[in-house]
């Protein structure tokens, strides 16, 4: 069976003893089929909403600096951004060489350098260095650009339904059970099987539970930045 929209849809009915659909008739089910469509993007956005940084979601985004312009808006299905990853690119006819944003808080661009959104001097523009994140679905920079530097950033980003028949889903297939077990959990309470659905609901917290495990937990090593110096000497005095 293909990994796609609707091959998800027929294994809720194959374990339901329903009659699969085509791509044909796909886009016109409606009653229990209807809901079992409905079933598998609500499974897909179960999965999604438990972890904010599952890396099937991760993308990237090249935004285009505006000169004198500090807030830019970030991608609508942005649902987390990396802020340890904006990077202004490389680019000769610009002169500039590729620079790594360091991520400053709201509060502290707001005490050290918010003047720049109100002062009009050209002089004050150069190439960026911070990069913070406003309360809203905005990033900003900060020095202002002088140029229509390329800023380059990672996110990861928001689950969006499945539509049509040969859409595939960003979970991997390997997890395709996860992906039906939550399903059926939903198929289940339509047809008011509440004692399936309860345990089809356990089965699968225990599959996201495995899919964190093994695809967020990681063991990294950290670095320690301490600056070395000559060992201490102790030295025992003899008094006479």
């Amino acid at each position: 069976m293909a990994y796609d929209f609707l091959g998800l849809v027929n294994d809720v009915n194959k374990r339901l003893n329903e009659v699969e659909l085509t791509s044909s008739n796909f886009a016109a089910a409606a009653g229990f089929y209807g809901h079992a469509k409905d079933a598998v993007n609500a499974a897909l956005q179960d999965i999604d909403q438990q972890q904010f940084e599952w890396p099937f979601n991760f993308t990237s985004q090249n935004e285009t600096l505006v000169a004198g312009t500090t807030r830019y808006a970030l991608p609508s299905n942005c649902k987390s951004p990396d802020m340890e990853s904006f990077r202004i690119q490389f680019n000769s006819t610009l002169n500039v060489a590729t620079t790594k944003l360091q991520k400053i808080t709201y509060d502290d661009y707001l005490k050290r350098f918010v003047d720049q959104e109100y002062n009009t001097s050209t002089g004050i523009r150069t190439v960026p260095l911070y990069v913070f994140r406003a309360p809203n679905l905005y990033f900003g920079v900060t020095p202002l650009p002088d140029q229509a530097y390329t800023l380059t950033y990672e996110y990861y980003k928001a689950n969006t339904d499945l539509s049509l028949y040969s859409d595939v889903p960003v979970v991997p297939e390997a997890y395709r059970h996860v992906i039906i077990d939550g399903a059926m959990y939903y198929a289940y309470m339509f047809r008011g099987n509440t004692q399936d659905a309860v345990v089809m609901k356990e089965k699968f917290k225990e599959g996201v539970k495995s899919m964190r495990t093994i695809l967020i937990n990681q063991y990294d090593y950290i670095t320690s930045t301490m600056i070395e110096t000559a060992p201490r000497v102790s030295y025992v005095y003899r008094i006479a």
